[in-house]
Parts: C-alpha cells; structure tokens; sequence
C-alpha cells in the first residue's frame, strides 16, 4: 500500500517527491523545504534537519518518513523508529547512486512509473554528457562549501561526482575527508582554472569573490573564472540532476554547448 500521509526531512527529496505526484501525500516538511513553492504552502513544518521536533512529526501520524545519513541525525531515526515510525534512509554519493535512488523511492511510494521515467531520462542525459566530456581534459575546478574557514569537497561525495560526471576535475580529490577545510594558499597552490562559490549551506555573495585577489596567477582569478552559482545542480539529488547535466559543462568549457546534440 502506497504511503499516504509522508514527512520529508529533506529539501531536495521533498522536491523529489512532489515531482513524482505526492505534494498531496506530505504531510510534513522541514524549514528549509522550499521548492516548488506552489506545492509546499500550508505544510507543516517540523524543523530543521539537524533538530526536527520529533514530537511534532509523531503528531502528524506519518505512514513513512524519509531521511538522508547526511542531512539527519541518526538518534533521531532510531527514535522515530522506536515510535514504531517507518523511515526510509537515503545516501546517494554519485550520480548513479541518485538515479538509483529516484528507482527507490518510486517503489517505497507506490510511484513506480513516474520514477522509472525520470530515473531513465536522468541516465540517458547522463551517458550523454559523459561522452560529451570526455572529449577534452577536464577543467580543474575548487568547489567551495563554506568559508571562515574554507570548506570544500572531497573524492567521497556526490558533488565531486556531479563535477566530473560535467567535465571538471575537483582539485581537492586526494583530500583525506569527506569535506576538508582548507586555506586560500593551499587552494592557490592547486591553481583551479574555476572558482565555484554556491549559494547553499554558506550564501556566497560577491563580495567574497574578493577573498581571492591576491591570488592573481591563479588561472581561474587570471581568467575571471570565479562564478556564484546556484548550489541545487550540484548537490540535490532528484530532477536537479538534468539541470547539472544540461547546463554545467558549458560552463567548464563554452564550446560543449555548440556540440551537444538538439
């Protein structure tokens, strides 16, 4: 029996899941559920991902509530759990790990054919963009996450899989963390050909686009090649990956958008 009444502890799952047909069925949403806005008005919201109020989720008697290993706390699962609570856990780290995913949440939610055709469109673009790619070296690319201090990727994320996945070689790959702090020298010294400051977890502005103008000999400041972008395409899981694979390797090297095929 398909789920009626869901809480999503996760904006880009709740996005998912109202992409899938299943606005109706959550009955609950974090604070930072926002997308798409039309569908999300009038949802309770239980909180944060890191500090839901659980009371106010068991209140809300959900069939099934999905959370991530990244996004959630694992304590707050058991105790929902405990509740006698079903909760889905995702962890996509790659590309393929996500339309895997979709594939996996059609079937928990009943919603199998809607899932299969967005998971086989997503790996269609996906072999697409790979081949388009590989055509050209990869665009050496620091992407950051945080700053004071500066926080960026490691080879164990989804991020760093979407980068390549679009053309571009994360220059912090050989960390030995998942998510390393780093220094602007040490970023200098690696000498990305593109600077990505996100909008999400920390808002990047343009006035942080300052913090690298010592480093003048750095190809990605030489060349004006630090960018704001938008931070979904790169790390929410669900339809967000079709805007990565259409839309970020032209930004690594402008001329693959002439290739790609109409």
């Amino acid at each position: 029996m398909s789920p009626a009444r869901i809480v999503s502890l996760i904006p880009s799952t709740t996005e998912l899941l109202c992409h899938l047909g299943l606005a109706d069925a959550l009955v609950g949403i974090t604070v930072y559920c926002r997308e798409p806005a039309e569908s999300l008005r009038g949802k309770t919201r239980v909180g944060g991902e890191k500090n839901p109020d659980l009371e106010r989720i068991r209140a809300l008697a959900p069939d099934l509530v999905i959370a991530n290993v990244e996004e959630n706390v694992r304590e707050h699962v058991e105790t929902l759990r405990g509740w006698g609570i079903a909760v889905h856990v995702t962890y996509p780290r790659t590309a393929m790990g996500a339309i895997a995913m979709i594939r996996e949440l059609g079937q928990v939610t009943g919603t199998e054919a809607r899932a299969g055709a967005l998971a086989d469109e997503l790996q269609a673009r996906l072999d697409e963009t790979r081949t388009l790619v590989a055509r050209r070296p990869p665009a050496r690319v620091f992407y950051a996450i945080w700053r004071e201090p500066y926080i960026t990727i490691g080879a164990d994320t989804y991020i760093h899989d979407v980068l390549a996945a679009c053309g571009a070689a994360n220059v912090f790959a050989d960390a030995g963390e998942r998510y390393p702090a780093v220094t602007l020298d040490e970023v200098a010294a690696r000498r990305p050909d593109v600077i990505l400051l996100p909008d999400e977890p920390f808002r990047f502005r343009r006035a942080h686009v300052a913090d690298f103008s010592a480093y003048a000999d750095v190809p990605a400041v030489r060349d004006g090649r630090i960018h704001l972008v938008d931070g979904k395409p790169f790390s929410w899981h669900g339809p967000r990956l079709a805007d990565a694979l259409r839309t970020l390797p032209a930004l690594f090297a402008p001329s693959v958008a002439a290739e790609r095929p109409r």
